[in-house]
């Protein structure tokens, strides 16, 4: 189902690295029994009224944004001096909101904020499920540092192509 829906991860090249994110994503559906339905019509935040943008599309999008920017950098300055970890991108790309599979639920068919929610939010959620499937420390800096929670921490290149990408997508719905 995960690669049915987020085809992005067969972009990450190392296969240890891919299984390991497919791992965080099947134990985060687990957590609630989410389905491929309710993953593709939940909306990707609960911060803005009348969102349009699903939760799926909203993660496709941000990660085809890093992939793509890191493709313009590499066009635009081949011998960029700050080299960027394409899979640790995408990882930190697909990863950054899988918290929110913790910090949702599904009430009267509306997507709303749990009780576990109202305490962590999902930048914390997810350096939790990355931890514990043993993604390397810079995929869990990516989405650690990806939201507000980042603020005043240095953040590696990835960090800041996906923190970029993922604010486009929310500010054009806020």
């Amino acid at each position: 189902m995960i690669t049915n829906i987020l085809p992005e991860i067969k972009e990450i090249k190392d296969e240890e690295l891919r299984k390991k994110v497919i791992n965080v994503w099947e134990e985060a559906i687990e957590f609630r029994g989410w389905t491929a339905e309710i993953l593709s019509a939940i909306p990707f935040t609960l911060l803005a009224e009348n969102v349009q943008i699903t939760f799926i599309n909203h993660i496709r999008a941000v990660c085809k944004m890093c992939i793509a920017c890191d493709e313009v950098l590499d066009e635009v300055h081949s011998n960029k001096k700050t080299p960027i970890n394409r899979d640790y991108l995408i990882a930190g790309a697909l990863l950054a909101d899988v918290g929110k599979l913790l910090e949702y639920e599904i009430i009267d068919g509306k997507a709303v904020k749990s009780d576990y929610g109202k305490k962590l939010r999902h930048p914390f959620s997810g350096v939790g499920l990355a931890f514990k499937h043993d993604l390397p420390p810079e995929v869990m800096h990516i989405i650690a540092t990806h939201s507000k929670e980042g603020e005043g921490e240095k953040r590696t290149p990835e960090s800041i192509i996906l923190h970029h990408a993922d604010f486009i997508d929310f500010e054009l719905v806020k």
